[in-house]
């Protein structure tokens, strides 16, 4: 079996690299296109993909394209607890200093999935069940990810979830959704404005390194969530989530 200079097994390596390509190409690509991005023979790619097929990471359509295999369905959703779990407690000291609950979301197959809460202490309060998927131009969380991206990969996004309205504060147009997006991404946080459910207010920060989009929020009644308390908030969240990623493997 080749091994690669770093010691590692290479052939495990562009396995590995062609999965993410096929990640990066929306979930399905040729051949030739995995040729093209990854660099590597033909014969070399049709044996892996070949290989990856028969243990179910890849699917092959009738078309002859590919696509990323139901059987990662699993490492995902086990990889996105682990992520919430040893998270908890960063997300913990966020609740005991801004008052609030605070969540963890993650972007997977187009949509906003949540994966670890800590409430907060309030008779009041906010709760969104870990593991509740949501389109992500109608949350706070959402939003923060998607300001990461290029906008023609937002574009592409809500042409294939479309955009729905949660309430009648929900972004329902995509440029004007991409131009707010801009402004999330210069002033660091995103405001969810009763835009997922009326009378709540959420400020999500996006959590960088990660191998897929994740975001950090706070949330509550629009009541507490003033603007003065957004403004003394905001700071805090981006700086737990600087901390989440520097928790990262490198």
């Amino acid at each position: 079996m080749a091994q690669s200079t770093s010691g590692g097994v290479q052939s495990l390596q562009r396995a590995f690299d062609l999965l993410e390509g096929l990640a990066d190409a929306g979930g399905e690509a040729s051949l030739s296109e995995l040729a093209a991005t990854s660099g590597l023979p033909m014969p070399t790619i049709h044996r892996l993909i070949r290989t990856l097929v028969t243990l179910g990471y890849v699917r092959q359509h009738a078309n002859r394209r590919y696509a990323l295999g139901s059987r990662l369905i699993r490492l995902g959703e086990n990889a996105g607890r682990q992520f919430g779990t040893w998270t908890r407690p960063l997300l913990a000291e966020l609740v005991e200093e801004v008052g609030e609950t605070a969540n963890l979301a993650v972007l997977e197959n187009d949509e906003v999935v949540y994966v670890a809460q800590v409430p907060s202490r309030h008779s009041m309060r906010m709760f969104t069940e870990v593991g509740r998927r949501l389109l992500p131009h109608g949350t706070g969380v959402g939003k923060a990810m998607l300001s990461t991206m290029a906008p023609d990969d937002v574009r592409d996004l809500l042409r294939r979830t479309g955009m729905p309205a949660y309430t009648p504060n929900t972004y329902r147009d995509a440029e004007k959704f991409i131009l707010h997006l801009c402004e999330i991404a210069g002033q660091g946080y995103a405001l969810d404005e009763s835009e997922q459910e009326i009378g709540v207010r959420c400020i999500a920060v996006p959590v960088h390194g990660t191998p897929t989009p994740a975001a950090i929020s706070v949330s509550g009644p629009e009541s507490r969530l003033t603007d003065e308390v957004v403004d003394r908030v905001a700071p805090i969240v981006r700086r737990v989530a600087e901390a989440v990623s520097e928790t990262l493997p490198r």
